[in-house]
């Protein structure tokens, strides 16, 4: 099976219909008011056929749990520094309000990172997302190494992020054909594809799509 692809930082209505035309398996949404790519519409655009994935960074239970009933969101992607009895507790009240919502949690990840501390994140979460560490807390711009994936212990599929575009391809058809690219369940592109915070160039994404998919993986 191909490898998934999602879209994040969407930010306006008539930019979201247009993109999810080219079927993304996911799209984002940031809530996380520091961000330029904060959305603060009162609804999501109908793309009811794509999931759709709500993003925090160190936000309340509350306030998730406020998102995902406003949004219906499908996913929820935890992009700062909540702790493994946080996640827990996410999944709890998920299951106390009969919530069929799944946890990405993400890491910034450099030549230093330590793959050991993922363990204590595995039982209560869904998948992990691996980002660029960098001074904010997305949307660098910049890929890292992802030779360091040979570390990577567990079996829990991930998305793939930071930094990735047009120019990436070659080295991200190479990647996975790679056998730590054997998790990567999805390949989450934003920043590359923008011609201003949240705006996304839809010529520029179905291009790298068409090349993400034109051979078999």
């Amino acid at each position: 099976m191909s490898v998934k692809l999602k879209i994040c930082g969407m930010k306006f209505s008539e930019n979201i219909l247009e993109t999810a035309q080219l079927q993304p398996d996911f799209m984002g949404f940031i809530f996380y008011e520091k961000s330029p790519r904060f959305y603060s519409e009162e609804v999501i655009p109908n793309i009811d056929f794509i999931k759709k994935v709500g993003v925090f960074v160190n936000a309340l239970e509350e306030e998730i749990l406020e998102k995902i009933k406003k949004y219906d969101l499908d996913l929820v992607q935890l992009h700062g520094n909540e702790s493994p009895d946080f996640c827990k507790k996410l999944k709890d009240k998920f299951l106390e309000n009969k919530l069929s919502v799944e946890i990405i949690k993400a890491f910034s990840v450099d030549e230093n990172f330590d793959f050991g501390a993922l363990k204590t994140y595995e039982e209560n979460t869904h998948y992990f997302l691996f980002d660029t560490k960098g001074k904010l807390y997305g949307g660098n711009g910049a890929t890292f190494n992802w030779q360091i994936l040979n570390n990577y212990p567990l079996k829990k599929p991930y998305f793939l992020s930071g930094g990735i575009g047009i120019s990436e391809m070659k080295q991200l058809k190479s990647f996975l054909k790679t056998p730590e690219s054997k998790y990567c369940l999805a390949i989450d592109v934003n920043s590359k594809f923008e011609t201003e915070p949240g705006l996304k160039d839809n010529l520029l994404l179905k291009e790298f799509k068409k090349a993400l998919y034109e051979s078999e993986i």
